[in-house]
């Protein structure tokens, strides 16, 4: 048996804000650092060994690792960056407040850009300062992989091909993932088998590792680490 553990980057700051964030690379707030010290400390508490670390190009994702990383004791080197494992890109929505967009659009309309499996917003425009092409974090990724607006499943189509193609074959050994709610959605759609219907009721808390348990790269069990912030994925699974 091994382990995956799935960490879904401390609070940022447009967390806080309630803004939009998608591709935009915006850092950790104090909380969301004292959040990946957290993690980093309930996951030294496994005593495991380690043997792969993953994350986003992201530095809320990035910087929750290297917190997580500094915390057990683990150089930074043994990184692994991946732009697969990004955030979902929120299109026209990106940068704007949510609660304002729900009164503007309404909540339903809202829920569903969040939370659908297949319906994503108007593309950002190339011109805005937010769309990745304008972000210098993304200069090494091919132009054409850019996106201008996600849906969920267009968000799963790319974390699962990287996973499948990158990470499953390492399932030998435990392995960790800092990465963003709607990746974790993503990667947990595929892990747990969830339908359509239950991948828009689950939440991903920030900062909280999900252990999962694998035999033969199917699931045994899985549990967050800190049950006092755990989320509806038990329930689910």
């Amino acid at each position: 048996m091994s382990h995956l553990i799935l960490v879904r980057h401390g609070q940022s700051e447009w967390n806080l804000q309630n803004r939009f964030t998608g591709w935009v690379d915006v850092d950790l707030t104090a909380n969301g650092k004292l959040e990946a010290c957290k993690a980093g400390e309930l996951i030294k508490d496994l005593n495991i060994e380690i043997g792969y670390f993953y994350s986003s190009y992201q530095k809320r994702a990035l910087n929750t690792l290297k917190l997580i990383l500094n915390t057990i004791r683990v150089k930074n080197e043994k990184m692994l960056k991946a732009w697969e494992l990004n955030e979902r890109h929120y299109g026209e929505l990106t940068g704007l407040n949510k609660n304002d967009m729900k009164k503007k659009y309404g909540e339903d309309k809202i829920f569903k850009f969040r939370r659908s499996w297949d319906i994503s917003p108007k593309p950002l425009s190339k011109n805005n300062p937010y769309h990745p092409l304008n972000i210098e974090t993304y200069n090494d990724i091919p132009r054409e992989k850019l996106p201008d607006t996600e849906s969920l499943k267009d968000t799963y189509e790319r974390v699962i091909k990287y996973y499948t193609k990158n990470i499953e074959k390492n399932l030998d050994k435990n392995i960790l993932i800092t990465a963003h709610g709607n990746s974790i959605r993503a990667l947990c759609k595929y892990l747990f088998n969830l339908d359509n219907e239950m991948i828009s009721k689950l939440e991903i808390p920030t900062g909280n590792p999900l252990l999962i348990t694998l035999e033969n790269n199917k699931v045994k069990k899985a549990k967050y680490l800190d049950p006092s912030r755990a989320k509806d994925l038990i329930k689910l699974y």
